[in-house]
C-alpha cells in the first residue's frame, strides 16, 4: 500500500498527517512524502522522519526543490509508489485509523471497482471554538454501491452526489496509471476533481459512506483563498471546459442514457463558459 502526502508550506499541519498514517491498523504501508518546494521548516522536518525510518518512508521532491504545483506532486508520488493500491493525504488532514484496513478490504472484495470512494468529516472544531461545528457529506447512494462509469460523475455534476474527497480515496495503483496520473494544468483548485472524473470515466467506483478522514477546514487551505479572491468561480469554469473537452474527445462514441445526459449537461456548462469568456474579452478590449 502507498500513501502519498503532498506538502507546501505544511509546517504547522505535517506532523498531524503523518502520525494519522503511522497509527493505521493496516501496517503493510509505505509512506512518499512529496515536498513541492516548501520554504519553511516541512522540508527539514520530513526529511528527518524518512532518515528515521527509510524502510517504510521516502521523501521527494522536484529537481531544484521547485514548485511545480500539487498535480505535478502527486505524480511525482504515483511514480515512485511501489503498493498495489495508493491513497492519498493532503498535508492538513488526517485519515482515521482503520481507513486503510477497511478500504483495503472493500477492493478485495469487489475486484471489479477500480477505486473506493469513502465520506469525510469537514472538520472545523480542530479549533476548539465551540461554535465550529463539523458535518459528514452522505453519497445518497445505498451501502457499498459500485457504480459503473459515467453515472458517478454524472451525479456529481447534478448535484445528487457530493464528490469524493481525495483523502477518502484507495485506488489500484493500475487505475491511476491507467488513467494518465493527474492532469498537470490544474497546479491547485480542481487537480483532484480532475482526476477523479478520469477514473469515474473509465472505472467502476465502490462508493460508502463510511467516514475514514477529517477534511480540515482553515482560511489557509487552496480552496479557502481561492473563495476569498474571488478566483473560485473561474476555477471551476475552467474545470468544466476541460471536462467538456476530455468527455467530448474520448467518450463521445459511448452509447446509453447516462454518457447522452453527461454530453447534455457539458454542453450546457461548456456554452456558458465560452458566453463568459466571450463578455470577459470584450470588457478587456473597450478598457
Amino acid at each position: 500500500m502507498s500513501v502519498i502526502v503532498i506538502f507546501l508550506d505544511a509546517e504547522r499541519w505535517l506532523a498531524e498527517a503523518i502520525d494519522s498514517v503511522a497509527a493505521q491498523t493496516l501496517a503493510d504501508w509505505e509512506l512518499l512524502l512529496v515536498d513541492d518546494g516548501s520554504s519553511d521548516g516541512g522540508s527539514a522536518f520530513a526529511r528527518a522522519v524518512a532518515a528515521r525510518d527509510p524502510d517504510r518512508v521516502r521523501y521527494l521532491e522536484h529537481p531544484g526543490h521547485q514548485n511545480r504545483g500539487m498535480s505535478a506532486a502527486r505524480n511525482l508520488g504515483l511514480r515512485h509508489a511501489r503498493g498495489r493500491a495508493v491513497a492519498f493525504c493532503d498535508a492538513d488532514d488526517v485519515w482515521l485509523p482503520d481507513k486503510l484496513s477497511r478500504q483495503h478490504g472493500l477492493l478485495a472484495a469487489h475486484p471489479e471497482a477500480g477505486m473506493v470512494a469513502s465520506a469525510m468529516e469537514y472538520w472545523y472544531s480542530w479549533t476548539g471554538d465551540a461554535d465550529d461545528r463539523d458535518h459528514v457529506p452522505r453519497s445518497g447512494l445505498p451501502p457499498e454501491t459500485v457504480v459503473q462509469p459515467p453515472e458517478l460523475l454524472l451525479r456529481m455534476l447534478r448535484n445528487e452526489t457530493r464528490s469524493p474527497g481525495i483523502c477518502t480515496v484507495l485506488i489500484r495503483r493500475s487505475v491511476a496509471t491507467a488513467v494518465g496520473g493527474f492532469e498537470s494544468r490544474f497546479r491547485g483548485m480542481y487537480e483532484d476533481q480532475a482526476f477523479l472524473a478520469k477514473v469515474c470515466l473509465t472505472y467502476p467506483v465502490l462508493v460508502t459512506d463510511d467516514v475514514v478522514a477529517r477534511y480540515r477546514q482553515h482560511p489557509a487551505s487552496s480552496y479557502a483563498r481561492a473563495r476569498a479572491t474571488g478566483m473560485a468561480t473561474d476555477a471551476e469554469l475552467r474545470y468544466l471546459a476541460w471536462l467538456a473537452r476530455e468527455v467530448f474527445s474520448r467518450y463521445g462514441r459511448q452509447r446509453g442514457r447516462a454518457w447522452e445526459s453527461l454530453r447534455a449537461i457539458l454542453q450546457r456548462h461548456r456554452r456558458s463558459w465560452r458566453q463568459r469568456l466571450a463578455a470577459a474579452l470584450k470588457a478587456v478590449a473597450r478598457r
